[in-house]
């Protein structure tokens, strides 16, 4: 099978330089998206999905103070900040279920977020799962957000990326927002299941959204476009 390459991260709040982070260990985020040639869920509701499994990570007990997961999270938070998407069906599904992680439900999708790992620590269940090919549409456009209270991660309109692309990008905005927030605005999000949505901006939208008041995602370029490309916003009404 191919073996995945790092859907990297973007720039993140250290004080310490880009090359800083880079002499440390490096750590990754798995991500599973389950993915059945039969019922693929909805391109939309797995970016979503994704996103919310970010965040279902960062607020549990075990990512967090003494928490068994929190030192893998902090040596992953202290350098490069990188998810892995993966896919799995039937039997592959099942094994990388059976691993210490979390799985997070959409309407229809299904993703498994796991505590992050060394970059070259994959465990055997997940090491042989595919990324390339992990591409999904939406059978019926996504509805206008008109709540502003909802969280709304808005998608560069001029790129073009795949699906598993896109949950990684939709993973690091979420991220990038839940760090911008305060405690109490964290457990507020979190006690609502973390409710958000994707969607693409129109061009005027992105240009005003890209103004600097709002947590922004610009990728290293290791993967499918080019390096500082800004590929989505966190538009959280607690940070307007």
């Amino acid at each position: 099978m191919t073996s995945a390459a790092p859907f990297d991260a973007p720039s993140e709040p250290q004080s310490a330089t880009a090359n800083e982070r880079d002499q440390r260990p490096q750590y990754v985020l798995p991500l599973v998206l389950h993915l059945e040639k039969a019922e693929p869920p909805a391109r939309t509701d797995a970016l979503e999905t994704s996103a919310r499994a970010v965040l279902t990570l960062l607020a549990d007990p075990r990512a967090t103070g003494e928490g068994e997961w929190a030192e893998a999270v902090h040596q992953w938070e202290d350098a490069r900040i990188r998810k892995v998407l993966r896919r799995a069906r039937g039997g592959e599904w099942r094994k990388a279920a059976e691993l210490p992680g979390i799985t997070v439900t959409g309407a229809a999708a299904e993703v498994r977020v796991y505590p992050p790992i060394p970059l070259d620590g994959w465990p055997k269940e997940l090491a042989k799962l595919q990324v390339s090919g992990t591409d999904l549409d939406d059978p019926v456009p996504p509805a206008p957000v008109t709540d502003p209270a909802l969280p709304v991660l808005w998608l560069n309109p001029e790129l073009e990326m795949s699906a598993g692309k896109t949950m990684a990008q939709t993973g690091h905005a979420a991220q990038l927002a839940w760090w911008e927030l305060d405690e109490t605005q964290r457990k507020e999000w979190a006690a609502g299941g973390f409710a958000l949505a994707v969607r693409t901006a129109d061009p005027a939208r992105w240009a005003a959204l890209t103004d600097g008041r709002l947590p922004l995602v610009r990728d290293a370029g290791f993967t499918e476009i080019a390096p500082g490309s800004c590929t989505v916003v966190a538009d959280h009404p607690a940070l307007r």
